[in-house]
């Protein structure tokens, strides 16, 4: 099945990302969070890819084991990094031979350690090229996008970054899941940015339920996105308090929810971290 399929379908979407294991006992683990979150009938699950495409290998196992063991339908993240054509088109023809027709289309982040992307020889160096090569190869496929609310860490601006998401959108993209966000009026600003600039495919805000102060922060910076005053007084507040952080973070996400529902939004994007705990405390309050 299309995921495109399932946004345009009457009522919002829920879907989850996960990143694939590094160890033994990641991986059951992961096992059991997806058994404990299939529960939830998600319309789709994510599955990240490693920077250097370190884990490409662990994302396509994955996808494999979320369609056939789990009956959800995956959404494999596919990267410009480190990949020439040829081992991407290889990459899409391994995901054709497994049923698998839904890729996140990204450029990737560069290498830790390093300030700008690289391309690979043979390569793509901008995301939109990817999904056109996507596009080409597999036209049956249906290809998601990035969407930065508060814009990409490196555009110019918001405005730029959009100009750049209505590219992606030009050549093919089917729908934009946004990245993590924690005040919705920066979304709906977005929102309203992106029909302006002529971008009508669905747009899924994608959430993330705090659970740690300190990742938070890492996530934050690594992405550009910002920490309301109020909320992050409250997390610091009750720093050495996980429980109370993690209570935090579900009064959070159902907060941002339920406006966003009450909105219109074609869907909820959660990134769970691999945790099924506050998500499941989070869609039992919506409702789920």
């Amino acid at each position: 099945m299309k995921v495109i399929e399932a946004i345009r379908k009457e009522g919002p979407t829920i879907s989850f990302e996960f990143f694939p294991p590094k160890t033994p006992e990641q991986e059951a683990h992961l096992f059991e969070v997806l058994d404990e979150l299939k529960k939830f009938k998600p319309d789709f699950t994510s599955v990240t890819y490693g920077a250097l495409g370190t884990t490409a290998g662990k994302t396509m196992f994955w996808v494999k084991e979320i369609k056939q063991k789990f009956g959800i339908e995956p959404v494999a993240h596919l990267t410009c990094v480190a990949a020439s054509r040829e081992e991407i088109k290889a990459q899409l023809d391994e995901f054709e031979a497994s049923g698998i027709n839904n890729i996140l289309a990204l450029r990737g982040d560069p290498p830790a350690g390093e300030m700008e992307f690289v391309p690979p020889k043979n390569g793509f160096s901008h995301a939109c090229e990817l999904v056109s090569f996507i596009k080409e190869q597999k036209p049956n496929f249906c290809v998601g996008v990035a969407g930065y609310p508060e814009g990409h860490p490196e555009a110019t601006s918001l405005d730029k970054d959009i100009e750049c998401l209505k590219l992606k959108v030009d050549v093919g993209a089917d729908f934009i899941i946004t990245q993590l966000f924690f005040d919705n009026q920066l979304f709906f600003a977005f929102l309203d940015k992106c029909k302006k600039a002529g971008i009508s495919v669905p747009i899924i805000p994608g959430l993330m339920p705090i659970t740690s102060l300190k990742q938070l922060k890492k996530m934050t910076e690594m992405c550009g996105a910002s920490i309301p005053a109020d909320l992050l007084k409250k997390l610091e507040a009750a720093a050495d308090n996980i429980e109370k952080v993690q209570q935090i973070g579900v009064e959070q996400a159902v907060g941002q929810a339920r406006d966003l529902l009450a909105k219109g939004v074609h869907g909820l994007h959660f990134f769970v971290m691999n945790q099924s705990g506050p998500i499941s405390k989070i869609l039992r309050q919506l409702g789920r």
